[in-house]
């Protein structure tokens, strides 16, 4: 027989479990790992199942702690979530609540790296129209490394070798372990701020993947992205490529590598100069001379030898063409001449008092002083005047002829006259 006190409902039954779980130690502050799956997002929230070969849990993980993760979770990625256990009371299922995750072994490091690397190039921090080119004589070449390793000793003993007179200044940190990334992003910081300096050396010596793996924060990559001046990585692992590499202006293989990139080595710098000056020399030299040879040709020329030569002969040339021109000019005028006489030879011909020398007169009707053509314009007592070679003369018609009278009249004179002249000859 059930006693009704020891009868619980499922509320009770739900919150009890929960209270039991949470009075577990382990349970409070547990660490599971497993692969992600049905991995979902919902108002910011990540909601998924952690599984390994024989078994399921269900996991949440709020909007703030998801905030805070590294590493983008992926379906099938193995992590190591840290959590506690407890009970969602409506549905009596308990489940992990995580509050960090991070990914499962090394392999899941490059993961992590290889999401890194897609979100920083995504945002142009690899972009190669940003790389900015060395300054060729830096004024001080700025460093980000241990003073205690071997890297800072390269760079030093190299760039002084190569330029003795360059300045160093140097911004001690850490370059592996735990907090090596923010001291390298605050060196790099500090650098910027310094003076004079042209560029930024950030570095250490070879080691293992492990120990690089400062170098490919995001905190290194957006100090060095944030720089004023270029950075120079010099992570002395030729192999394989970190983060740093990628954002920097210039790669470097090793620390050394990077000193020669960036001091100028002298003795190149004297045979440049020394080059461009012979090359100077002989350019001027050459121009010179074929200057000296322009001026010999010119200070043979007649012009200036006898200045004067060019006016003499100016001067005959223009005598020469006075002459032609004067000559050419006669001959228009003794043409002109010619037919101005023929012209005037023939309005003389053709002048009315050429008619009137030869015994011909002009007679005209006054009082208006028509010309008389025609007998029809008079008749008797009228006034004409005639005009003679030499004067005039003014006559009253007392007979007019008509043209056909005329004409007869004058057969029957010539008649008579043809008739006298054969009687003559009888």
């Amino acid at each position: 027989m059930i006693l009704r006190e020891n009868v619980l409902t499922v509320s009770q039954l739900n919150a009890y479990i929960k209270k039991v779980l949470w009075q577990d130690e382990l349970l409070r502050q547990v660490a599971v790992i497993g692969e992600m799956a049905n991995v979902r997002m919902y108002g910011g929230h990540m909601y998924f199942t952690l599984k390994d070969e024989k078994a399921s849990v269900r996991a949440v993980m709020w909007r703030n702690d998801v905030a805070r993760l590294t590493f983008v979770p992926e379906e099938g990625m193995a992590v190591i979530a840290m959590g506690y256990v407890s009970v969602f009371e409506r549905d009596g299922n308990y489940q992990l609540y995580v509050s960090y995750m991070e990914p499962s072994g090394l392999g899941a490091l490059y993961v992590a790296l290889e999401q890194l690397k897609r979100k920083l190039e995504a945002e142009g921090l690899f972009s190669r129209e940003r790389k900015r080119p060395l300054p060729f004589l830096p004024r001080k070449v700025g460093i980000v490394t241990s003073i205690r390793g071997a890297a800072i000793r390269d760079i030093v003993t190299v760039g002084r070798r190569r330029f003795p007179g360059v300045r160093f200044v140097v911004a001690d940190s850490r370059v592996q372990g735990e907090g090596a990334a923010d001291e390298i992003a605050r060196g790099i910081e500090l650098l910027n701020e310094v003076p004079e300096v042209d560029v930024i050396i950030v570095g250490r010596g070879g080691g293992a993947q492990e120990d690089l793996w400062c170098f490919n924060s995001e905190t290194v990559a957006r100090a060095i992205f944030r720089s004023r001046v270029p950075v120079v990585s010099a992570v002395g692992h030729e192999r394989d490529v970190t983060i740093a590499d990628l954002v920097a202006d210039v790669r470097a293989a090793t620390p050394s590598n990077a000193a020669e990139l960036v001091v100028p080595d002298v003795r190149e710098l004297r045979r440049v100069v020394e080059g461009a000056l012979a090359r100077a020399r002989s350019l001027v030299a050459s121009r010179v001379a074929g200057y000296r040879k322009i001026l010999e040709a010119l200070s043979s020329r007649p012009c200036l030898t006898r200045p004067d030569w060019s006016l003499v002969e100016n001067r005959e040339k223009l005598v020469s063409l006075n002459g032609r021109l004067e000559e050419a000019i006669e001959q228009v005028l003794n043409a002109k001449r010619a037919r101005f006489r023929e012209l005037i030879l023939r309005m003389d011909a053709l002048s009315p008092l050429k008619v009137l020398a030869r015994g011909w007169s002009l007679a005209r009707v006054l009082p208006g002083r028509a010309v008389l053509k025609d007998s029809s314009q008079v008749r008797p007592g009228s006034r004409i005047e005639v005009i003679l070679r030499r004067g005039m003369v003014e006559c009253t018609v007392d007979r007019t002829i008509p043209a056909a009278a005329e004409e007869g009249e004058q057969a029957a004179t010539e008649e008579r006259e043809r008739q006298g002249g054969k009687r003559g000859e009888m």
